[in-house]
């Protein structure tokens, strides 16, 4: 592997020549993709996208800062049903996304208290609490969730003369490779390391100057805010919101798509997104099995691989730069 000469070097997003050329290709694949694939692909492909964005909250929050949680489908709903009701009087749609973010990060601050104090299984639970309160609260609330009817919410205008799909297949994709970048952006920055640090060892952390407090809820509140912009973009590709939609199952999707796509990787986040997404697809006559697959995915992963699909890709990368000499 070659060294990294300088802090210049290392902060660079795609140090290697034949990195770029094949995340170029790949960009251009999915760039190109709307005009040959199937539409039910294209339909997928929109729905990894939007998770895409929610399992990268979930990574900073678990696999970078080291805080378990499983109240993400409680941010998911509380950004879903803000961007609702705001689309229905009539806030732009700019507008009604990041303040959609804004109030998941306002109560993923007010659940990262118990962060303070609470640590591993206690922490979880108290976050599943939390998503299974905010669950309740919707379910029981017409005024909030709709009722019996949910919330209609007006999808937007395709420009240009494109087809619903193919637009909204740009529209996601834009948002989610703007979040992509930003996640590599936070990794890389003092905040980052500062995330790094409280998870392998929060008393040396704060020994070394870092504000346990501060970045703890910091964690909580850009990984909150991922979710929230996720549960709005999800209303707006649908065009419908109901309570039933943000179950704690939600919670377990996301915690299976970091698991298994890796932590600690942003990488690994687009990989964990396009497992929950296409096993579901793959066993639609199956549905009872897909917890399974999760499951099974999971411990094999646990097992054989703790570094998930990333871990993977990086070591099938390693082995053919090397070969012959391996």
């Amino acid at each position: 592997m070659d060294l990294i000469e300088s802090y210049k070097e290392e902060l660079q997003l795609i140090r290697k020549p034949w990195t770029r050329i094949y995340v170029a290709a790949f960009v251009i694949f999915l760039l190109l993709l709307p005009w040959v694939a199937p539409e039910h692909i294209t339909y997928i492909i929109t729905i990894i996208f939007i998770y895409t964005i929610g399992v990268q909250g979930q990574n900073l929050l678990i696999g970078y800062t080291g805080q378990i949680s499983f109240g993400q489908a409680g941010f998911l709903a509380i950004g879903a049903f803000t961007f609702g009701h705001l689309s229905q009087l009539g806030v732009p749609w700019p507008i009604g996304i990041l303040v959609a973010g804004l109030m998941a990060g306002l109560f993923g601050i007010l659940v990262g208290f118990p962060s303070l104090r609470l640590k591993g299984p206690y922490l979880a639970i108290a976050t599943m609490g939390f998503g299974i309160a905010v669950y309740q609260v919707f379910v029981n609330s017409e005024l909030l969730s709709g009722g019996r009817m949910g919330l209609i919410i007006s999808k937007l205008s395709p420009p240009f003369g494109l087809e619903d799909v193919t637009f909204n297949y740009y529209f996601n994709f834009l948002i989610a490779l703007i979040f992509t970048l930003l996640s590599y952006n936070i990794v890389s920055s003092y905040m980052g390391r500062a995330f790094i640090a409280i998870r392998d060892n929060d008393i040396a952390a704060e020994v070394i100057g870092v504000n346990l407090t501060r970045y703890k809820l910091l964690s909580f509140a850009i990984s909150s805010f991922y979710t929230g912009v996720q549960g709005a973009l999800y209303g707006l590709y649908l065009g419908y919101l109901e309570p039933n939609m943000f179950t704690f199952m939600e919670a377990i999707t996301l915690f299976v798509a970091v698991i298994i796509g890796g932590l600690a990787s942003v990488e690994g986040s687009i990989m964990g997104a396009a497992f929950v997404i296409l096993v579901p697809q793959i066993f639609s006559d199956y549905r009872e099995m897909v917890p399974v697959v999760f499951g099974t995915a999971i411990l094999l992963i646990l097992i054989f691989e703790p570094m998930g699909l990333n871990g993977r890709w990086f070591k099938m990368r390693l082995y053919f730069r090397n070969w012959p000499f391996r």
